[in-house]
């Protein structure tokens, strides 16, 4: 699948938290490096999420904010 978003990156899922409606899918994207995704408990299922799997990270959006 190609996509427009710049910002990809492959990562390996650490941890799923999920609720009735919606997950909380921690993913390692480098050693000690962690981004955290909340998606729909249906799509952790739709995408056979768990833990040790190999994903790709599409980061997308339209403001990033950054304090130093």
């Amino acid at each position: 699948m190609a996509l427009s978003a710049r910002n990809q990156l492959k990562g390996k899922v650490v941890d799923i938290k999920k609720g009735m409606v919606m997950a909380e899918v921690t993913l390692e994207v480098a050693p000690g490096v962690n981004v955290v995704a909340a998606i729909t408990t249906s799509s952790v299922e739709r995408l056979a999420l768990a833990v040790g799997k190999d994903v790709g990270v599409v980061i997308k959006a339209t403001s990033v904010m950054i304090d130093a």
